[in-house]
């Protein structure tokens, strides 16, 4: 079974475009934030906190340096191999080639142990970028391996990038994010701020700060916005961290639940929002994403308490 890539939903234009050429603008901002916090709770029940406690470094930068004067074939085989060690694939050769294809990459799903992956030609050209689109492909052969898969061509692709950034060799696919007055190149579905924050999640997890291992000037800003973001996933009632208008409008929906025996309006009457309320009176219980893996998860309403997350093991203190 063969997988193709593509750069994205038509975001940029593809390596090796002309000095000069006008490219379709990159997409920014958080359009696909739903599924990708999806892909991380998805992430951590099929590899448990454990498994994903493997992953605490990332992919360093000397491992994956491509100079000019390396060997094309020989450096590719070198980078993808680096790649396949970080993401603990045992016995899985990659082998690596190059040809004119529509898509960035495209890699071949077998049994193995040997994985076939096309790059695009106009990689030869850009072989900085190598890496960034090797992280990609090969993150496909472990999700294949894990059984794990989103329905849909687009939010399998989504559930792809958020994967290679959490487990620490999606930093390359910010890094290949350039974008001046006449052009632009992104690879990957995600969005440059996407990027961000999955690595700031990653980064909250393990206190590790990507952003010194970025060259592309466009980087560390998209970093910096997914960062901000990431922080407020924080600061959402019933969590301590919440602000005084978050807890204001948290009392007046808790309130409100209490009094109609169900969830409270606003913001927190819905089960996609930071949070919800279940049930009446004394057995009244708060629904709420975890900060940390996206799982929800169910306290009493009863004052202060901290609470383990059954998924990540996050301890959380919240104030119900």
């Amino acid at each position: 079974m063969a997988h193709e890539s593509a750069d994205g939903s038509g975001a940029g234009s593809r390596p090796g475009s002309r000095p000069g050429r006008v490219s379709s603008p990159v997409v920014h901002g958080f359009p696909h934030l739903d599924t990708v916090r999806a892909a991380i709770t998805a992430l951590y029940r099929r590899l448990s906190y454990d498994g994903i406690q493997g992953y605490a470094t990332s992919v360093l930068p000397a491992d994956v340096a491509f100079a000019d004067h390396d060997d094309l074939h020989l450096g590719a085989q070198r980078v993808a191999r680096a790649l396949v060690q970080h993401l603990h694939l045992p016995d899985a050769r990659m082998i690596v080639g190059f040809r004119e294809m529509r898509h960035a990459a495209a890699v071949e799903l077998a049994a193995g142990p040997e994985y076939f992956i096309e790059l695009n030609d106009r990689f030869r050209g850009h072989r900085r970028d190598i890496g960034a689109a090797l992280a990609h492909e090969i993150t496909h052969v472990l999700l294949h391996r894990l059984g794990l898969e989103f329905p849909g061509t687009r939010d399998n692709e989504i559930l792809t990038d958020t994967v290679t950034t959490y487990l620490g060799a999606g930093w390359l696919l910010l890094d290949a994010f350039r974008e001046d007055g006449v052009s632009s190149q992104k690879l990957g579905y995600l969005t440059p701020e996407e990027f961000g924050y999955v690595l700031a999640k990653r980064a909250a997890v393990f206190g590790e700060d990507p952003s010194p291992w970025f060259t592309s000037p466009q980087a560390y800003p998209a970093y910096r916005a997914g960062q901000a973001l990431a922080r407020r996933d924080e600061q959402q009632p019933p969590l301590v961290g919440a602000g005084w208008a978050g807890r204001v409008r948290y009392a007046r929906e808790r309130r409100a639940a209490r009094e109609g025996g169900g969830a409270g309006a606003g913001l927190g009457s819905s089960s996609a929002g930071p949070y919800s309320f279940e049930g009446v009176g004394d057995g009244l219980r708060v629904c709420f994403s975890c900060p940390t893996c996206g799982q929800r998860n169910r306290v009493g309403v009863r004052g202060r308490v901290r609470v383990r997350c059954g998924v990540c093991r996050a301890v959380l203190t919240c104030d119900t």
